[in-house]
């Protein structure tokens, strides 16, 4: 299982950017999907997650209202468009999966997630 994530970079804070993971090696409307961050000297934390189907998400208390998780089957990939950016979201961005046969629920936990994308690094700074 290979996930690869991109679409970071630097951004003036009350803008946007879309993060996309792009993934191979599974089946992957399997799996759930999360997307963690993490900034300098702090621990990772879930921002967002969507359940295998995409009906349900979830959103850190932080980030509600302003990202959006999603995902096409079709195409392995899921995305994080994130707006209104503010300082406090510089972080580097983890898509994980992990996989979910039956039933159709999200997870919160880092624990939870057996795969891990790379990383790409988000800069929300003037």
């Amino acid at each position: 299982v290979q996930l690869q994530a991109s679409g970071g970079g630097l951004v003036q804070p009350g803008g946007s950017l879309t993060l996309s993971c792009a993934a191979s090696g599974l089946t992957f409307n399997r799996y759930v999907m999360g997307w963690f961050r993490q900034a300098p000297g702090k621990e990772r934390e879930l921002a967002a997650a969507i359940t295998k189907t995409g009906e349900t998400t979830y959103y850190a208390d932080s980030v509600k209202a302003r990202f959006t998780i999603s995902r096409d089957n079709a195409k392995n990939a899921v995305y994080l468009q994130m707006n209104s950016l503010k300082p406090e979201d510089t972080a580097i961005y983890y898509c994980a999966a992990r996989e979910l046969l039956g039933a159709t629920v999200y997870f919160v936990r880092e624990s939870d997630y057996d795969y891990w994308g790379q990383g790409t690094q988000v800069t929300v700074s003037s």
